[in-house]
């Protein structure tokens, strides 16, 4: 029995992640690209969109060697990796998210933050503010502190509504 060869992120340009992941499957490697169906508005009409899960990556099976085929492809920047190296993502985690997909639960995409990084709103009533992320229970919540006087407020707040700093 052969192994097949490690999942990778290709990382794409901004758009371009449907036309990579087609030429992908042109030269005849394995790709997967989870999407989330959202409704989009135009002026005059409204549609269901497939937009990418997680905007800016494709993810494909090969071998490490074949990098630069893979780099070929119009719209492919790079194979994400570490210290000039690429790296692999386990089989486990691209599987997992193929099970949720399956499901036909509602899902959405959600930034993977930490209980104490500093994180920055990028979306609602608080756009712009930083803070420091906390969790009460299951729920995320956003302090805003003066330092000065060791003191501070928090407010619930959704992850996806916020970016690490």
């Amino acid at each position: 029995m052969t192994l097949a060869h490690p999942w990778y992120a290709v990382w794409t340009r901004s758009r371009h992640e449907q036309a990579v992941r087609k030429q992908l499957e042109e030269k005849g490697y394995e790709t997967f690209l989870p999407t989330v169906t959202r409704l989009s508005r135009w002026k005059d009409r409204k549609k269901a969109v497939d937009w990418p899960l997680f905007p800016g990556y494709c993810f494909a099976r090969f071998h490490a060697s074949d990098r630069i085929r893979v780099l070929t492809c119009i719209g492919a920047v790079s194979v994400v990796g570490f210290a000039g190296e690429i790296t692999p993502i386990p089989d486990d985690e691209i599987e997992a998210i193929r099970r949720l997909i399956a499901t036909h639960l509602p899902y959405d995409r959600t930034p993977l933050l930490r209980e104490g990084m500093t994180v920055e709103v990028t979306r609602g009533p608080l756009r712009g503010l930083s803070g420091r992320l906390v969790r009460k229970g299951s729920q995320d919540r956003l302090i805003l502190a003066v330092n000065l006087i060791g003191q501070g407020v928090s407010v619930d707040i959704d992850a996806a509504d916020v970016r690490a700093l």
